[in-house]
């Protein structure tokens, strides 16, 4: 072609921008009933909630037991957590999500039947709540990667984010209602009410339509059809011998998914947990009351709903920016700690909430993308056994930490410990560089023949 013509020839359209709206996973109808379906099942599950703790202390008068009560429903996620997240693997994920949703319902009817005809004792709260805990340890990953399949991977922090709103909304009008329903119905109302909320979401969820995904390219160099997102991958023989102690290999051999636990577990040992660190900071060295730590409160949850949604507004988030964001929220701490007044606190408290939620959103995201499909019911589960540990273990480690150190002494350390533990990683992941590439020799050129003379 000669030059003049290349000249000539129209330019190439450029993309269209990305589109980075927080809201933009609304787009999908699946997603909308399935966000509407989350509200109400989380205002359910507060509902229960509040009123939950009172009703442990009328039965058997011990504040030891309530905290027994939660430990007994949360043990099932630390011992079977990963075993959750195979069946999650093997199982075609709306079935899975349907059945364990309706099967959390029973469990709040037999409760809420029990409260009503006062036969509820102490180990049948007990065994109740092991029940709980592990119907729990499917229920999470299948309905956290099934809110996912619904929307296209680029959407799924839009997802993700306004999952996050959702149950900060359900959050509220579920505790707002507990008072008005028990008022007039009585304790067993709030179950009952959180059983019906879970035989919605069990209503909706065949309705629900999971974005098909593109063929994706499996480790022999085959490829395998378009599937829903919602159903297993199953890649041969090879992937029908993966258990749990293959999931667990797979999570420990992925680098970025064992940085993202390190970063999350010291976050959530050494910050986070504002409900008693600022407590006690508000009480003790600022001399205020219960008001002045309720403002706190708001303005802690008022940052995080501006974090949901600016963590929404990702892309393609990395473990990367959850590191930074975690040590941006540890200098913000350290600075918290060192607060004069209490004006100076609330100051602080808003960047600090913004950066705990889009770095929880980034995290998420990663945690429940960056995994082949096939594997990320067991990535779940291992994330959900070793979050439980830190659960555990945290408010125990932090009290003692306060104990020695007061509470201005644990805000600054523990803050410094995050961005030290960040900035520690940051170095040794750049001393180790780049993963050596290895090349395969090509095949070698056929011999040329030349004939004879």
């Amino acid at each position: 072609m000669p030059p003049s013509s290349r000249a000539a020839s129209p330019a190439a359209p450029a993309a269209p921008p990305a589109d980075t709206s927080p809201w933009r996973s609304l787009r999908y109808r699946s997603m909308r009933w399935w966000s509407v379906a989350n509200f109400v099942s989380n205002a359910g599950t507060w509902m229960q909630l509040t009123v939950q703790n009172l009703l442990v202390l009328q039965i058997t008068g011990s504040a030891a037991a309530t905290g027994l009560s939660l430990s007994v429903q949360a043990a099932p996620g630390l011992l079977m957590g990963v075993a959750g997240g195979a069946l999650v693997d093997r199982w075609p994920r709306k079935l899975t999500a349907a059945v364990s949703q309706a099967l959390l319902g029973l469990v709040a009817f037999a409760t809420a039947l029990l409260v009503a005809f006062d036969q509820l004792n102490l180990g049948v709260l007990m065994a109740l709540a092991a029940v709980t805990g592990l119907i729990a340890t499917v229920d999470g990953p299948a309905c956290a990667l099934l809110g996912n399949d619904l929307v296209r991977a680029e959407d799924v922090p839009s997802a993700i984010g306004v999952g996050s709103l959702v149950h900060n909304a359900g959050r509220l009008a579920g505790a707002g209602l507990a008072g008005v329903t028990v008022a007039f119905l009585g304790t067993a109302s709030a179950y009952a009410a959180n059983g019906l909320s879970f035989l919605f979401v069990t209503a909706v969820i065949p309705f629900l339509r999971p974005v098909r995904e593109p063929a994706r390219p499996v480790p022999s160099g085959r490829h395998v059809p378009p599937v829903p997102a919602g159903e297993p991958v199953t890649h041969g023989a090879d992937d029908a011998r993966m258990g749990v102690r293959e999931g667990l290999a797979f999570f420990a051999r992925r680098p970025r998914l064992v940085a993202l636990a390190v970063i999350s577990g010291v976050s959530a040992v050494f910050g986070r947990n504002y409900s008693l660190t600022l407590a006690v900071l508000v009480a003790g060295p600022l001399a205020g009351g219960a008001a002045a730590f309720g403002t706190v409160s708001t303005v802690l949850a008022a940052g995080g709903i501006v974090g949901a949604v600016l963590g929404a507004r990702l892309r393609r988030p990395s473990v990367r920016l959850v590191g930074t964001l975690a040590a941006a929220g540890g200098l913000l701490q350290v600075a918290a700690g060192l607060s004069p007044s209490l004006a100076v606190l609330l100051v602080l408290v808003l960047p600090m909430a913004v950066a705990e939620s889009v770095s929880d959103t980034a995290g998420t995201t990663v945690l429940q993308t960056d995994p082949p499909p096939h594997l990320r019911g067991r990535v779940l589960g291992v994330w959900g056994s070793v979050r439980t540990v830190w659960s555990l273990a945290g408010p125990p480690a932090l009290g003692l930490l306060m104990e020695l150190a007061g509470a201005r002494g644990a805000l600054v350390l523990g803050g410094l410990t995050i961005a030290a533990v960040v900035a520690a990683g940051r170095v040794g992941h750049a001393r180790r560089g780049p993963a050596p590439v290895l090349l395969t020799p090509g095949p070698k050129p056929a011999p040329t023949l030349t004939p004879a003379a």
